[in-house]
């Protein structure tokens, strides 16, 4: 099953030629999220091929790199004939200013749009196989970042022992895959722990917004596959970065290191960078735990792959 990341918009608060004001797209199996929609989010959505069929769009904060897009997202999903609802996620406190900004052209949008008010420990959005938690974060406005945690998968179905103990290849196979006990012709129950193995866990996605570096990052899921955090400023820059509430690269490569991250990309990069990131891919891979090409400044339309923890077994 496909999990996707497509970074949209990878700057600062101010765009440069490079990158876009911040947005991240999630596609999984066919559906799509939408982390966060900076001035411009709907064109690189085209660019980057993402499609707009997105169910929920979650923000993280109400500073303009993160919402201008909003406006003419929902414009172009309107001139597109849509007619699926659609969810965005805020942070307490800030629906009204979001309702608002929905509203900027002073029409109602064409197809149902609902607000949800997310804080820390809520879970924004929950589907049949994952969900979306929302998590504290430290920046100088009302604010939150997205966990997206898949829920454990069923454990591996060992078929060789299943046939050694009698179960006939057929429907007992799946039931017994399922958590159900089986009985043979001769009378002998199977149980499933005698041909399951333990439950395998599934992915997760840590995206932080922009924040300073937060213990609620570390808390909100163990050992995500990848976390996308604030890393602004580079060594050079530390006090204004904790002045404007934003991190460094070697932060955020330090808050990885004690989330168990196995691969981190670092996002919101200054204009004043503008060009080049390399200190801070350096910076932050003096000190990440993991594998150093697992750290890395994504450019605007950069896709991951998310595989499954045990995909190499």
């Amino acid at each position: 099953m496909p999990l996707r990341v497509t970074f949209l918009g990878t700057a600062g608060a101010i765009p440069t030629t490079e990158r876009n004001p911040s947005s991240v797209f999630v596609a999984r199996e066919g559906e799509g999220l939408l982390f966060d929609a900076g001035e411009g989010t709907q064109r690189q959505m085209m660019r980057f091929g993402t499609g707009f069929s997105i169910s929920h769009l979650f923000v993280t904060h109400l500073h303009g790199d993160h919402v201008l897009g909003i406006p003419g997202l929902l414009e172009t999903m309107a001139f597109n004939d849509r007619t699926e609802p659609l969810a965005i996620h805020t942070p307490h406190g800030t629906r009204r200013q979001l309702k608002s900004l929905v509203n900027a052209l002073g029409n109602r949008p064409s197809f149902p749009v609902r607000i949800n008010e997310v804080g820390g420990g809520d879970v924004a959005y929950r589907a049949d196989e994952y969900e979306v938690r929302a998590f504290a974060t430290d920046h100088d406005t009302r604010s939150v970042g997205y966990a997206l945690v898949e829920d454990d998968r069923k454990g591996r179905f060992d078929r060789e022992r299943a046939e050694e103990l009698g179960v006939p290849v057929g429907p007992k196979f799946s039931k017994l895959h399922e958590g159900e006990s089986v009985e043979l012709e001769d009378g002998t129950v199977v149980d499933p722990e005698q041909v399951v193995g333990e439950p395998r866990p599934g992915r997760s996605i840590v995206y932080t917004g922009d924040t300073r570096p937060a213990e609620a990052t570390i808390e909100v899921t163990d050992e995500p596959d990848l976390l996308i955090h604030d890393a602004t400023f580079a060594d050079d820059s530390a006090d204004r970065a904790t002045d404007t509430a934003h991190a460094t690269a070697r932060q955020a490569a330090e808050i990885a290191n004690r989330a168990g991250a196995d691969r981190l990309a670092l996002m919101h990069i200054s204009s004043r960078y503008a060009g080049y990131a390399g200190d801070h891919l350096g910076q932050a891979r003096e000190v990440f735990a993991g594998e150093a090409e697992n750290v890395c400044v994504p450019d605007d339309g950069q896709k991951l792959e998310i595989p499954y923890p045990d995909s190499e077994e």
